[in-house]
Order: structure tokens, then sequence, then C-alpha cells
């Protein structure tokens, strides 16, 4: 994808400078028959975070629930305190024929981690071997467009419910089966924001797995020598810390203040633009009384949070297109503050391990939150071995397994009946991202399949005006750009039959 839709080119460049490969490179020996496509290149993650420091974010936890050796989790399997592949039980039978199971992954980066909890599966079912294929996101979804309607799909999908949706309504994936989906609807194991995009006619598809979550990440000796002893909670901090934050020598913006996302392909500008557009009050699309939605940025909140983007870059000049950007300006030191997904962290550690940096949770504006994009996974209509790919599905949904994905890949799971001391502990900046608090609420995308293209569209719009320096103080000509865009996003949801007054 251009930058495909809503995170994942980050999640590829994250897998790719952090400890995946010497965990696969560890896996593959030991994995027999098991295979992998090739991932990126990449190093070991240090153990550490690049600064010790405890995360800002607020005090709220996540709910413990460490099983006992023996007990019934909610997912109904059992697991040994060890965490012993053996004393694992699912309540679905597994094949006694030798099979090979295929599991097909929008995300190139985690095939490391699909082999060490398929390494651990193949221990207890000998007869049960994989065949993993993790792709870029476009090439999945191309490979997905070509087998499922045939029936020649991957016996296991992972991918996002915006991406499935268009193979789910036709009916061309099967259900959640009954027993599972008790466990999906428990909003104690999983946040009902999350799980309400994997609903199709009363019905769940897939199984929740990991998120794009975000935060604000800040340099704690920027902070400090600024005289900042607390980190941005509000949406006015941000734009009052950056002022204060900006260095220019010369007349050159040497450190921006906050990097915002200005240029760049894909529908990436319009996601970063998203996450502030929330707290003033808006968002891309919102639903209608008939169910279906229409555009709610061309108002109030979609003003304000164009002129911030404006007022930043040229009246405050605490950012500049021209200056570096994104996680290569926060780990360089070439800006102060950003927001962005959990993969910065274990970039971090790679490619800076002396930043002194923390994290703190989106700031507050009307309301408080952010968006969240979930990958599920799911089984094809064209497994023969239905029962055993649930099986292993529930295996991988592990407390241990869902550890080695936040502490080694860095994605979010979606399961938060876990405490995840593991990866806490090692990276204390994941607080940021996982803490609860009622007042801090998750939003998704809507799973239709034109989001992508009108986010895409938005992105594009956007990142034009925002090299308009003529729109500074122009509030009519913001307006009609902001009209403009929508009318567009209006457009393409009456061509699909989504549009609602």
């Amino acid at each position: 994808m251009s930058e495909e839709p809503r995170k994942r080119l980050s999640r590829r460049r994250f897998v790719a400078l952090t400890g995946g490969a010497v965990v696969a490179s560890g896996i593959l020996a030991a994995c027999g028959d098991n295979t992998a496509t090739t991932a990126p290149a990449a190093t070991t993650a240090a153990a550490t975070t690049s600064a010790a420091a405890t995360t800002a974010a607020p005090a709220a936890t996540t709910a413990a629930a460490t099983t006992a050796a023996g007990a019934t989790t909610s997912a109904g399997a059992t697991t040994a305190a060890s965490g012993s592949p053996a004393a694992f039980n699912s309540g679905f039978t597994v094949t006694s024929d030798n099979i090979t199971l295929s599991i097909w992954a929008d995300d190139a980066g985690m095939a490391p981690w699909y082999q060490k909890v398929t390494a651990d599966y193949t221990k207890l079912h000998p007869n049960v071997k994989f065949d993993i294929q993790a792709f870029a996101v476009r090439d999945f979804e191309t490979k997905i467009a070509a087998s499922i309607p045939s029936d020649s799909a991957a016996d296991i999908l992972q991918g996002s419910p915006t991406t499935l949706r268009k193979y789910i309504e036709p009916g061309l994936i099967p259900k959640t089966p009954d027993s599972v989906a008790k466990t999906v609807a428990d909003t104690k194991i999983f946040p009902a924001e999350l799980t309400g995009n994997m609903q199709f006619n009363n019905a769940y598809y897939g199984y929740p797995f990991y998120q794009g979550r975000h935060a604000i990440y800040y340099n704690t000796d920027y902070f400090t020598a600024a005289g900042l002893t607390t980190p941005p909670a509000t949406m006015d901090d941000l734009t009052t810390y950056a002022q204060k934050l900006v260095k220019v020598e010369g007349g050159n913006m040497t450190v921006s203040g906050l990097s915002l996302r200005l240029t760049g392909a894909g529908s990436g500008i319009a996601e970063k633009f998203m996450m502030f557009l929330y707290p003033n009050g808006g968002n891309i699309l919102e639903k209608t009384a008939d169910g279906k939605y229409h555009n709610a940025y061309n108002n109030d909140a979609g003003l304000k949070t164009l002129k911030m983007f404006i007022d930043m870059v040229y009246k405050y000049k605490t950012d500049d297109p021209k200056v570096k950007h994104d996680s290569d300006a926060f780990e360089t030191g070439a800006t102060a503050m950003f927001a962005r997904e959990s993969y910065v962290i274990g970039e971090a550690a790679k490619k800076a391990p002396n930043l002194k940096y923390n994290t703190t949770p989106m700031p507050k504006g009307v309301r408080w939150g952010d968006l969240s994009s979930p990958i599920n996974l799911f089984t094809s209509r064209s497994t023969k071995n239905a029962d055993t790919a649930w099986d292993f599905i529930l295996f991988s949904q592990q407390e241990m397994y869902l550890n080695l994905l936040l502490t080694e890949v860095g994605w979010i799971p979606q399961r938060q009946d876990y405490t995840y001391s593991e990866a806490m502990k090692a990276h204390p900046q994941f607080a940021a991202f996982t803490f609860k608090d009622p007042n801090y609420k998750l939003f998704v995308t809507p799973a239709i399949a034109p989001f992508d293209e009108l986010e895409t569209k938005l992105a594009d719009r956007l990142s034009k005006a925002f090299l308009d320096s003529s729109l500074l103080d122009n509030e009519a000509k913001m307006k009609q750009m902001l009209a403009d865009a929508a009318k567009e996003t209006d457009d393409i949801l009456k061509k699909a039959n989504l549009y609602g007054a």
C-alpha cells in the first residue's frame, strides 16, 4: 500500500529493526517441517528500553488474570503454571491425521512470532506441521482476493476486519464457533469497541488478536532543558509545549517541537490527522441513525484540527515540511515530541539505545481516547481441519505468547485480562498504550469496503493543504478545503450505497 491502511507500514519497519529474526533463527532449526516466508532482515532488540523512567500514563492499571496451574482460562483452555504446551486444552478436537496447517498473515514481520508458537504447538501435536506465509499488506490483499472466492485460501488468515469484510458479507468466511464467540463477547476479556467491528448479522467472525494504539513520545532531556516537568495532557498543552521545545539555529530548525505527519503517500496522513481530530470532537466518519455513514470532519472540529496543523507550521513554526519527521526524527533527536504506535519502543532500543524518552497517552480535548486498529485471526471456508485450526488459534492466544508478541514484535494484544508483566518489565513505556481508564475511549474505523479509498483521498487533500501557507489565518479557505474533501468522502459512500444523512 502506499502507506497501507492504518499503520501497517510502520509495523513492518519496526520488526525489521527489532529482535524478530533472532527468534526466528532459533526456531527454524527446531521446527522440522515448519516453513516461513523470508521476513525483512532484523537484529536483536535491547532487553531494556532506551529510557528507564516510568511511563507518564495515568495510575489506572490492567486487571490481572494470571492463570493458576490447571485452572480454566476464560477462553476455555487449561494452562499449566509453567506455560507448558502439554497442559493446553481448548475444547476442540485435534485431528490425529498427519496434516499441514497453512497460515497467511498480512504483516511480513509476524513470521518469527508464528515460528515460535507453531514450534511449541508441534511439540504438543507432532502430527501437525505448519506452512507460514507472511506478506506485505497489499500482497496479502491480492492473495486473498484470488484465493478466498476459489476456496484455495490458507486454513488460518490474519487480517483486519475491514479487509475481510468484503468476504464475510457474501458468506466466504465462516462464523466464529459458538463456544469461542462467548469469549469474544466477554467485555472483561476484549474491549467492546474492538469486537463490535467483528460482527455481521448478529454473528462474530474471527478472533481478536492485536491492535495498533498510539501515544505521545517525548524526549525527557529536552523537557528538562525547557523547564517542563510533566508530559502534555491536553491538546492545548501540545501547542504550548511545542513552542517551548522547538530549536532554531542560524534561521534553521534543528529540533521540531512536535513532529506532525505532513507529507507522504497513502492513507497515513489522514490517520495521523484523525488522531488529533478525535479529541477535538470529530472523526473521518460517523454512523447515522439508519446504520450508514457520512463525513464527520466538515465541522468546527475539523476546522480546529486543520488550523492547529497550519498554525504549528506557519505561525508558531514548531514543525517544517523540510525537516526530518516521524520516528527517524525522534530517535536522532531532531524532534522533541511525536505521536505514533508502539513499534517505536523496540525501534528506539535498537537505533537509539541512549535516547532518554518517555510516553504518555494521547491528549485530552473535548473528549479523550485513541484510534485502535484491530487485527484478527480467521479460518477460511476451504479449511478441511477447522477444529484443529481453532485449537491452534486459541493455543496461540495464551498469555506467554501474547507477552512474546508485545515484547519482541511490539504490537498491543487486544486481550485485556492479562497483565503482560514480562513485556512491561522489559519496556515500561508500553504502559501508555495499555493502561485502562474509564474516561479513555477506544474507537475504530468502520469495517466497510470503501474506507481505504476515502481515507487515502482525504490524505492527498490534507498533504496539499499542509504545504499551502496561504491557509494561515484564512478561515474561509480552510473551510472550503474541508467542504471539498467532505463532498468527495460522501460521494464515495453514496457510490457504495453507504451514505446516510
